[in-house]
């Protein structure tokens, strides 16, 4: 089995030091970085390739619920921490595992012996492109020329720098698709390359001449992590 690499995301730094000494016992895990926020581990992750993250919950500016949330299962994710009361959203997102604070080395190994069982390995390193029906052919499309995707019914409308394409696709189906680190979802009919951002104003984003509203179920997760807050 090759490593799998992993990094370790918590705001205390005696909960980094003991998860580091376990790691360093499983030869086959290799740490890449000991990050204090969640923010911090999107940026690593939009950098690097990562393939497991032991992330704590309860941490300042964004919890490790919503940092989950914005990697759209990118990396498989364990989570630790002091409170039992997260578990059933952490399952939702489908985490590996729980691990609730102080956690013990048996549970531990327990847990990333699990993961070996059911044969992680380190991530291919996605296409920089997708394949679309559109009318009467399959086209491609690179992340680099898409600005935003808008939802309409049930089609969608993805918008790149030079043309507009509709193809018969759910955001259920396309999500997956996208690496998490270049594009988000800001409303229910919107998704928006973090590129193609021009400006944030007023509850909406500017790519070019276009505003496109932020929803409110996504408005939070969003500023925190573009480090809007307040707007």
């Amino acid at each position: 089995m090759d490593k799998v690499r992993c990094i370790i995301v918590d705001d205390e730094p005696l909960a980094i030091e003991i998860l580091e000494e376990y790691v360093k016992k499983i030869h086959w895990l290799d740490l890449q970085a000991s990050l204090e926020s969640g923010l911090e581990a999107l940026d690593f992750v939009r950098q690097n390739e990562v393939d497991l993250i032991f992330l704590d919950i309860q941490m300042p500016d964004l919890s490790g619920i919503k940092t989950a949330e914005l990697l759209n299962n990118q990396c498989e994710i364990i989570f630790t921490t002091a409170y039992n009361q997260y578990a059933i959203e952490g399952f939702e997102l489908e985490a590996k595992d729980y691990l609730l604070k102080p956690i013990s080395f048996d549970r531990f190994l327990k847990s990333v012996q699990r993961l070996k069982r059911t044969n992680i390995e380190p991530k291919e390193v996605k296409s920089d492109y997708i394949f679309v029906k559109t009318e009467y052919k399959i086209k491609k499309i690179r992340f680099d020329e898409v600005c935003y995707v808008e939802g309409m019914k049930d089609y969608l409308r993805i918008v790149t720098h030079d043309e507009k394409v509709m193809t018969l696709l759910s955001f259920a189906k396309l999500m997956p698709k996208l690496p998490a680190q270049r594009f988000v979802r800001i409303h229910k009919s919107y998704v928006v390359a973090l590129d193609a951002i021009d400006s944030v104003e007023k509850g909406k984003v500017r790519v070019g001449e276009k505003l496109l509203p932020i929803g409110e179920t996504h408005k939070e997760a969003f500023l925190e992590l573009i480090g809007g807050h307040g707007l």
